[in-house]
């Protein structure tokens, strides 16, 4: 993920000399360097010492320990931000100050082909100016939204966060049942791809809705009607509400279980 934001960034106009990247690891150092045009080092508080806006872009298991080495590196009032799904504000706020500006962001896995969803939370502290300069970041690999609260970052990992595999379960399914009824498997799948690349961006970019979407290519009697009222015959919105509550509900326990880990 820092990858694909540091990507999309230099293709948005930031400036490489404006970017430090930190990793521990010689030859991904270099690739950075060589792909990006980017510093890089292998010092974490050296790269926190001259950084405005610092993203933590680590797994949550080591989150604690890199965090905590950070701590007495951020006199200079950065915003820090994670993208470590189950880590909350408390635990970050532990670690490293209750002086600390801290934004949460839930990014998705798009955000590698510039078309990620990133929902962000930010405690009272983040300045409007920081806010902005967040939104910049996240904006040069997609969409951003701000919610009102941390709770419904974990609402944001259920919708976009987990979402993508939704869809690609389904295109798997589509291309399966799309072989079973004789298509070529290629032919199956490019057909399932790019039905669901054609009908996003319908979606986005028409002034409908996604209800009038799918009334307008409804038509009585249709086939489209047999398979949608299929649907709705198997509880497929009930499967789903399920499927996503299951989602949230495991991305609270997260939070629950590493705030208890490292207290």
């Amino acid at each position: 993920m820092a990858s694909c934001i540091i990507g999309g960034m230099i293709a948005q106009g930031f400036s490489a000399a404006n970017i430090v990247v930190s990793e521990p690891g010689a030859e991904s150092r270099q690739r950075l360097e060589e792909s990006y045009g980017i510093k890089t080092t292998a010092d974490n508080r050296a790269a926190a010492k001259q950084a405005e806006l610092i993203v933590l872009a680590v797994k949550p298991q080591i989150m604690n320990e890199v965090v905590q080495e950070l701590a007495d590196c951020l006199g200079h009032n950065p915003a820090v931000v994670s993208i470590a799904a189950g880590i909350p504000l408390t635990s970050l706020q532990n670690w490293l100050g209750d002086d600390v500006a801290i934004i949460r962001a839930m990014p998705n896995t798009p955000a590698m082909v510039l078309c990620g969803a990133t929902g962000l939370f930010a405690n009272s502290l983040v300045t409007t100016e920081q806010q902005t300069q967040v939104e910049k970041v996240f904006d040069a690999v997609g969409y951003t939204c701000w919610v009102d609260n941390e709770a419904q970052i974990d609402a944001v990992i259920a919708v976009s966060g987990s979402g993508p595999a939704y869809f690609f379960r389904i295109m798997e399914i589509m291309q399966q049942v799309g072989q079973e009824l004789g298509l070529p498997p290629q032919v199956a799948g490019d057909l399932s791809l790019k039905t669901a690349l054609g009908a996003a961006r319908m979606a986005t970019e028409s002034s409908a809705n996604p209800t009038q979407l799918r009334q307008q290519v409804t038509s009585p009697g249709g086939t489209t009607e047999a398979a949608l009222q299929t649907f709705e015959d198997q509880g497929l919105e009930d499967t789903f509400r399920k499927a996503m509550n299951s989602a949230l509900t495991r991305a609270e326990q997260m939070s629950t279980d590493f705030g208890s880990a490292f207290k």
